[in-house]
């Protein structure tokens, strides 16, 4: 994981040098800002690539045999503002394969109920990715760069990005059902709802002033949250049983 990201995040650092370096949300970043040579996180990202398939390689043939198309999903999204609208979802789709990337190192198999966490992952994070886009609707226009909040305006990019979390709670809801999940289970998607819930109240088409706490701080709150909540609900059916 710690590779895998790593490399995602460093390729996309050199895939938008340019962009990083004219957008003033971004241009006081390591490469655009001269902190770091793009040559350094060149080879950053080949050893991260590295590191991540001989990682995938002790774990299962499988996990190797993935390996690539794994990277390729993680480094090809950089591109994806370029040529379509919907790359909100092509980042959460690299981050939804996590969940079944992690099933495949411990089972050497895919179960393709997991797949469902890979669907909640994939538009819970389209869905805060559009929030985060609405910063750079100006800058997106100017550049001519692809997002939802540039092709709808603001405000139906919110109300997208709603829908998107809806999804995803149904899509998790559906998950604790196919895995026989108790009552706790059940209880953290509750308590995921009323925080992403508070997540969209922190940002409106005419206030984005609070997009960092609504997209840095309550995201990672909701995903310890729901972890607890599922962790509690596993350790105690064993514990009963």
């Amino acid at each position: 994981m710690v590779s895998a990201r790593s490399a995602a995040m460093a390729f996309n650092r050199l895939a938008d040098f340019e962009i990083d370096a004219a957008n003033p949300r971004t241009r006081m970043r390591a490469l655009p800002a001269g902190l770091l040579s793009r040559q350094f996180v060149a080879v950053f990202v080949v050893v991260s690539c590295a590191a991540f398939i001989a990682g995938a390689a002790l774990l299962n043939r499988l996990t190797l045999l993935l390996s690539p198309v794994a990277l390729a999903v993680l480094l090809l999204y950089s591109y994806t503002k370029r040529v379509t609208r919907w790359s909100h979802l092509v980042l959460g789709f690299a981050l939804g394969i996590a969940p079944a990337a992690a099933w495949i190192a411990i089972q050497g198999t895919l179960d393709i109920r997991i797949l469902l966490l890979t669907l909640a992952v994939t538009f819970w994070v389209g869905g805060f990715d559009v929030l985060y886009a609405c910063q750079d609707y100006d800058f997106d226009c100017q550049k001519g760069l692809f997002s939802l909040p540039r092709s709808f305006g603001i405000p139906r990019a919110l109300l997208i990005a709603r829908a998107m979390h809806v999804l995803m709670l149904l899509l998790m809801l559906g998950l604790l059902l196919v895995f026989g999940l108790g009552k706790l289970a059940f209880a953290g998607v509750a308590a995921v709802a009323l925080l992403l819930l508070y997540e969209h109240s922190l940002v409106s088409p005419s206030d984005l002033s609070r997009m960092n706490a609504a997209f840095f701080t309550m995201n990672g709150v909701i995903a310890v949250v729901f972890l607890i909540f599922i962790a509690a609900d596993v350790l105690t059916c064993r514990f009963v049983g």
